[in-house]
């Protein structure tokens, strides 16, 4: 095959449509995991297909009606509240049967309103990544709406009490309807403490929430996650019984997995130490080709989700499965927020915190700008005219995964376009563009960083760029206008790859270094 004439095979030539990657919207201490497991689901984009159906019988809340309804954050990126509640019931209010409490060792089934745990979850514009970090639930730290000091997860209950006995006070008997509008202002107080911890009002976009039952049935309906015990563990009260080494856990075991504490090195912050290896294993999972290319799986974890989980209104699942589709299992990175050490106040044993350690801690992970609106952080800056044009890309380079990276880079710089073609190698990349849309080569040139050679294409239709891809090509090493510097090496992150559910544990994690989706750690 000649340079001048690749071959495109057939049913690959890329759609002229403009890119939707800059639009935002998707989808535990007893567990987070649950709902990382849904996060996971929408991240990775495969189970897309599914999403509709499932989206229209989630319970939705309206934690964010101050902003117009659907609204995108202005740089494509998206901050997630996930949060576990210790709630005895599911989604729709309806409490869960006792012999479902029982096996889970749950206790009581009067209802909790402790988020057990809270994790915030920052996806880039361009999808390929993701980054989480983990806030203690004991953490005492101000509360917001004027309720003084206290616990991290006391923001949600002072919150629900205070509007429950205001709504009594008023004349309100209906209990459902104080009971709703309690959990809105808890979920509102929740996220407005964490943003006041972290220094940056208004950063969270979009809020999750489970309870104990979503983790149950999903963990069941992906058959298990794989993880790893340093040594053996039995403890009475979370019920855990498990044996040291590798192994496969599901149910009332991975239940008790994550939501121990008593025993535990570190106690709460051992615990999420241990949520994050199993979230590390629920991805892996959910990104191999068990769950993703079956779809009798997918519909089982997507009918678990429906049971319990709870998402703020107007979050556009489909959109977002479409943002994540560059995901892959070792671009999930867990981290948590530091704490200066452990504190007695008023009798009570909690972690203190630094708010201004806290802040820059964040601000390192999730950079933001100095200007403009709070949400807005240091994304891809966009290409001046970049908008204006979408981009057919055609990979013969011959290196598998660079048309899915030269892809995630032009949806950073503002570029449209969807996904690219194969061709037989080539030997040198090439620009072609319709008559007069030279200002589009100009744009591409800029945000590649090289000055590739251009050609006249009168089949091309006005704003459209094709960028056939040769063996010369190379990734910006060093960011082009703007460009983000955390990006992988070469200017773009890994294309997407399946996670190998067999991977070896981890045994070198000492805690000390980050947790991904990537492999096994090992963990106490």
């Amino acid at each position: 095959m000649t340079d001048g004439e690749p071959a495109v095979r057939p049913g690959t030539k890329p759609v002229h449509r403009r890119s939707r990657l800059g639009t935002a919207g998707v989808v535990s201490g007893r567990t987070v995991v649950s709902l990382l497991s849904v996060a996971v689901l929408v991240l990775t984009g495969y189970g897309w297909q599914m999403l509709g159906s499932a989206q229209s019988n989630l319970a939705t809340t309206d934690v964010f009606e101050d902003t117009e309804p659907g609204a995108e954050p202005l740089d494509g990126a998206v901050d997630i509240l996930l949060v576990g509640m210790d709630s005895r019931k599911d989604a729709q209010g309806n409490p869960l049967p006792r012999e479902v409490l029982d096996e889970l060792h749950a206790g009581d089934d009067e209802d909790n309103l402790q988020t057990d745990t809270m994790i915030l979850v920052h996806i880039p514009q361009d999808g390929t990544s993701a980054t989480a970090i983990s806030f203690p639930r004991d953490s005492w730290v101000e509360l917001a709406g004027g309720y003084g000091n206290s616990r991290l997860n006391a923001a949600y209950r002072y919150a629900y009490n205070d509007t429950v006995n205001t709504l009594a006070a008023q004349g309100e008997t209906d209990l459902d309807v104080r009971d709703d509008q309690g959990k809105v202002a808890g979920r509102k107080n929740l996220i407005a403490t964490i943003e006041q911890l972290v220094g940056r009002p208004g950063m969270i976009d979009r809020y999750a929430e489970v309870n104990l039952a979503s983790f149950y049935e999903i963990t069941k309906a992906v058959n298990g996650v794989d993880v790893c015990l340093r040594e053996p563990v039995k403890e009475i009260k979370s019920g855990i019984d498990l044996p040291a080494g590798p192994q496969t856990i599901e149910g009332v075991d991975a239940l008790s997995f994550v939501r121990q504490r008593i025993g535990l090195q570190g106690g709460d912050l051992g615990r999420i130490n241990r949520q994050q290896a199993f979230l590390s294993g629920l991805a892996r999972k959910m990104l191999s080709s068990e769950i993703l290319l079956n779809p009798g799986r997918l519909s089982e974890v997507i009918g678990a989700v429906q049971k319990s989980v709870v998402l703020s209104e107007d979050w556009d699942l489909l959109t977002f499965a479409d943002q994540m589709r560059g995901l892959s299992g070792g671009q999930i990175e867990f981290h948590t927020m530091p704490i200066v050490g452990d504190a007695n106040i008023g009798g009570a044993d909690v972690l203190q915190v630094d708010p201004a350690q806290v802040g820059e801690f964040v601000n390192e992970l999730i950079p933001q700008r100095s200007e403009g609106d709070p949400r807005l952080d240091s994304v891809p800056a966009t290409v001046p005219g970049a908008a204006s044009y979408a981009v057919d890309i055609y990979d013969a380079t011959g290196d598998t995964g660079v048309g899915e990276s030269a892809r995630s880079l032009l949806a950073g710089q503002g570029f449209g376009g969807e996904s690219y073609a194969t061709l037989d190698q080539r030997s040198s990349t090439v620009i072609r563009h319709a008559t007069g849309e030279e200002a589009g080569v100009e744009a591409l040139r800029t945000a590649l960083g090289a000055d590739y050679a251009a050609e006249v294409d009168p089949t091309l239709p006005g704003g459209t760029v094709a960028l056939y891809l040769g063996a010369d090509f190379a990734l910006p090493a060093a960011p082009a206008s703007g460009q983000d510097s955390s990006r992988a090496s070469g200017g773009s992150a890994p294309a997407a790859t399946k996670q190998d559910t067999t991977s070896a544990p981890d045994d070198e994690n000492d805690g000390e270094q980050p947790i991904t989706a990537g492999g096994v750690p090992c963990v106490y």
